[in-house]
């Protein structure tokens, strides 16, 4: 899968990965940055008014929504563990093609070792687990999340990572008040995530 990616910017000017294997992109190609600002952040991460938050995402990919719920933490003030999962992360020659590398924080995402909890700031922690999603849910600790980033590939592309069972565990695995965002609007899906 990873000779497969070619860099691609996006019409708001960032950059993102597309896959000509499974004709998908990792972002909007109308826009990566907007997109993960809208959904993830102004529609998730910023909905929370609590001292700490424990979040949890769903296909890392280039770690752009990463990236932004760290500069967002560190501006806000707000402690925040973040655990990601992806099955296939990408190649340090891929990562050099962001743009976003020439950031520190950013760099220091994709730096950070897999499997071992790494500090990057008082605010954040970031977890990342190279594994098999739908397995990987499974053995996570119930309500032990209050934030969850679902950004799997499109359900057309990718549809084992659809399936009402794997959100019902994504709903053992969090909090009570707990709140999950997708850029996925397909009125099937908004019915199965109702349903859960």
């Amino acid at each position: 899968m990873n000779k497969d990616r070619r860099i691609k910017q996006t019409e708001d000017g960032s950059y993102t990965f597309f896959i000509p294997s499974m004709e998908e992109h990792y972002h909007s190609t109308k826009g990566a940055y907007t997109e993960s600002q809208h959904i993830y952040i102004e529609n998730g991460f910023n909905t929370f008014n609590q001292q700490t938050l424990s979040v949890l995402e769903i296909g890392f990919g280039t770690g752009l929504n990463t990236f932004l719920t760290a500069l967002e933490a560190e501006k806000r003030g707000l402690k925040t563990d973040y655990t990601t999962l992806e099955r296939y992360p990408l190649l340090w020659d891929e990562v050099e093609l962001l743009h976003q590398s020439a950031h520190r924080l950013f760099r220091e995402i994709h730096i950070c070792p897999w499997e071992v909890p790494c500090t990057l700031s008082p605010c954040f922690t970031l977890h990342k687990m190279q594994c098999n999603y739908p397995d990987a849910v499974f053995k996570l600790p119930p309500e032990h999340y209050d934030l969850v980033y679902f950004d799997a590939f499109a359900p057309e592309k990718q549809p084992e990572m659809w399936q009402e069972e794997l959100f019902q565990q994504l709903y053992v695995i969090m909090k009570p008040h707990g709140k999950l965002t997708t850029y996925c609007v397909k009125g099937e899906i908004r019915r199965m995530l109702e349903r859960c």
